[in-house]
């Protein structure tokens, strides 16, 4: 029985990874401002569609001490992330001072193109900035009741109040002010992803993944095991999923995945496990490493899944070519 020798660590890179561009902006914002764990701020949710696809947000404090958390951001670091500090900067806004908490949201359009913005959250100095974009003669764009500024890098960005900032490329942020100002639906009125949020959003790494992004992320953490028959019934019946993340002591990872019935869990379940024990037994020992702490379970109709190492063990698993070849 020939499974993916690498499931948890396949979980961690494909679920972290809404895109290689949104990782980084994860990572990197995962290591900078003191603050307290806090769900989605009101007026964050107001401009989150309906129809998203992940979001990841991060509480800085949670990993700004942590070296396994350095070590993550220094090993899958991508070089869109330099772009998005330098269009922060240039926007007035200093990404180690000014941020606390940062949230990115992923969500599908027509023809399931995907769009992507982000959501920070902190102390910015609004009038500062608005008084500096003056004085440079700079122009927002109006767009209904929202002025759009431009960041570089292709950016904008909008002040959502004092303390809270959208930014992304156009189309995605006038996608975004729809669903608050032009009667575009909002996640609100999907039970299904926002009653996933409100039962992570207290942890300081949360992400919750809707029913095509989990359907993809579990054929990949099942790797050969995904083209048999069954796999193909079952995930139809895979819903969504969150995850949570904690670098306290060590890395913790905590996954659910929400099915139809608690026997499509036990099935899924039972696959996970027969991959687990057969890689314990076999596999090499960066691979048993991998899945020494990891455990797999279901309840009623829950997928799930536990991992924890120390950040010694941890940091090995980041240098280690299985790491690299998941996390592509």
């Amino acid at each position: 029985m020939e499974q993916n020798p690498a499931s948890v660590l396949t979980l961690l890179s494909r679920m972290i990874n809404m895109k290689q561009f949104v990782t980084g902006l994860f990572l990197s914002g995962a290591l900078c401002m003191p603050a307290l764990a806090a769900p989605l701020s009101s007026n964050a949710r107001t401009v989150v569609p309906a129809a998203l696809q992940q979001i990841i947000s991060v509480d800085y404090p949670a990993l700004r001490d942590s070296q396994a958390a350095h070590a993550l951001r220094d090993r899958v670091l991508p070089d869109s992330i330099k772009q998005f500090e330098t269009a922060l900067k240039g926007a007035g806004v200093d990404p180690d001072k000014d941020i606390e908490q940062l949230t990115f949201v992923s969500y599908r359009v027509a023809k399931g193109t995907l769009y992507g913005i982000g959501i920070a959250q902190g102390p910015f100095k609004q009038k500062e900035f608005l008084a500096k974009m003056r004085l440079k003669k700079i122009k927002p764009e109006k767009y209904l009741l929202s002025y759009l500024y431009p960041m570089g890098s292709g950016m904008q960005m909008v002040f959502l109040d004092p303390t809270t900032i959208l930014f992304g490329e156009n189309a995605a942020i006038k996608g975004a002010i729809d669903v608050r100002d032009n009667g575009a639906e909002s996640v609100q009125s999907n039970s299904t992803m926002n009653d996933l949020i409100t039962s992570v959003q207290d942890s300081p790494v949360w992400s919750v993944l809707d029913q095509a992004g989990t359907q993809n992320m579990m054929r990949s953490a099942l790797g050969q095991a995904a083209s048999l028959a069954d796999y193909d019934v079952i995930k139809k019946r895979l819903l969504a999923s969150d995850y949570v993340m904690d670098f306290t002591n060590g890395v913790t990872f905590d996954l659910s995945v929400k099915t139809s019935d608690t026997i499509t869990a036990a099935t899924l379940s039972g696959l996970l496990k027969a991959g687990v024990l057969y890689r314990k037994l076999s596999g090499t020992p960066t691979e048993k490493l991998a899945l020494e702490n990891t455990t797999v379970d279901s309840s009623n109709d829950l997928l799930q899944m536990h991992f924890k190492a120390d950040d010694q063990r941890f940091e090995a698993l980041l240098k280690s070519d299985l790491f690299a070849a998941v996390s592509k």
